[in-house]
């Protein structure tokens, strides 16, 4: 599903007739294919592309967003979370305390030299997070997670002391440290009477920061959450392959092209997780609003990775052949919110949906489209059906062109 919250609208810099005479449409039709050139695609350029491989610096942002692999669902953690209410790369210690953290941490990972983290909260029910209130009923188990990298193994340890250390003594008198029997090494802590628990754990060279909260405050129910968060957890960052510290700036911005293949009017594009960005498969399960069924989707269409530009985003399977199930997968997913309205009937494939009137427009686009190419599958979204409809035919001749 692609959200307002999550990715911004285009905005055309140029008039639409400027642009029609610059962006000639190229290749050859291959049999049983639409000859591309006589789509009609607009102002989108859709010439094969290459964008700036290079991070500039930015080596550590990439790594973050690669995190997302590193850090397990919450459905993982139980079945009945099923809601995916947030997640995000945080590249900053500011960043990194505002509603996860207590402000005295930030002096710690700035001591510490923090290079990047991944957040995530899951929950039994969805509900709106960093609201000071809420409009539906609330959870009645929350899930938080912030796996932080640091430098070295030695410096992560002593990170999860002092991180531990420093948030115990915001309130001395008040806070009781527990241990789990079956994580030693997890520093924990939880103030009687107030129904959430919080953890710091090193995990090489990682610092993992669970935060439980339930309905009630039963030390032994939050213990066993905090276990089982843990459990799920910790084989997720060990089998995770971080990339050396010294090599972050050599990871690429869009290694397999796959940024290239998504129609965008404006190709003057800068790294940013949610703008402009490759992300692997489980990032799309983070912010599911059904995380269980978003882990079948990867697990049966064969997701390898997904590129977001803006209001849209192409997803790549392993086999061209499960592109049809995912576009299905897709547009269900969709839910009872949108409605099947006609799609271009010169692309191949094409499949359309408009919001209807159970759906928020503050919150999703109007249209939402999806067109498939061999092993690529596109979302375009948008509130101009005009401008969807010359998107898709754009989508469907820049996949066409870039293979």
């Amino acid at each position: 599903m692609v959200r307002r919250s999550r990715i911004t609208l285009l905005a055309a810099g140029v008039a639409l007739a400027s642009l029609l005479t610059a962006c000639g449409v190229n290749g050859t039709p291959v049999a049983g294919e639409p000859d591309v050139r006589t789509l009609e695609v607009g102002p989108y350029p859709v010439d094969r592309h290459r964008y700036d491989q290079d991070s500039h610096g930015k080596g550590a942002l990439l790594e973050g967003i690669r995190m997302a692999d590193a850090v397990a669902p919450a459905v993982s953690v139980d079945p009945s979370l099923t809601a995916g209410v947030h997640a995000d790369v945080v590249s900053d210690s500011d960043s990194a305390v505002y509603g996860f953290l207590a402000d005295v941490a930030k002096p710690v990972l700035e001591r510490h030299q923090m290079v990047v983290a991944y957040r995530t909260i899951g929950a039994d029910r969805p509900f709106q997070p960093f609201a000071e209130q809420q409009t539906g009923p609330t959870p009645d188990t929350i899930v938080l997670q912030m796996l932080m990298r640091f430098r070295s193994t030695g410096v992560a340890q002593q990170a999860a002391r002092d991180l531990e250390e420093t948030d115990f003594q915001v309130a001395p008198d008040q806070d009781r440290r527990v241990r789990h029997p079956d994580y030693p090494d997890a520093l924990i802590h939880w103030r009687p009477g107030v129904p959430n628990m919080g953890t710091f754990v090193a995990v090489g060279e990682y610092v993992l920061f669970v935060f439980v909260q339930r309905q009630n405050a039963d030390e032994k129910d939050l213990l066993n959450w905090t276990g089982a968060t843990l459990r799920a957890e910790i084989p997720a960052v060990k089998a995770f392959s971080p990339t050396p510290i010294d090599k972050l700036d050599t990871l690429r911005v869009d290694p397999d092209d796959l940024l290239a293949r998504v129609v965008v009017q404006d190709r003057d594009r800068q790294l940013d997780p949610d703008t402009f960005s490759v992300h692997p498969p489980t990032a799309i399960v983070h912010t599911a609003s059904n995380q269980a069924a978003a882990k079948r989707m990867l697990e049966t269409d064969g997701i390898e990775a997904l590129a977001g530009i803006d209001n849209s985003v192409v997803y790549r399977v392993r086999d061209a052949a499960k592109a049809p199930a995912l576009i299905s997968d897709l547009s269900a997913g969709a839910g009872d919110a949108f409605d099947p309205v006609d799609a271009p009937h010169d692309v191949p494939g094409s499949t359309c949906q408009h919001l209807n009137h159970r759906g928020d427009s503050e919150t999703f686009y109007r249209y939402l489209c999806y067109v498939s190419y061999k092993r690529y599958v596109a979302v375009v979204a948008g509130d101009s059906e005009p401008d969807v409809r010359q998107r898709v035919a754009a989508q469907y001749a820049l996949l066409a062109n870039s293979l």
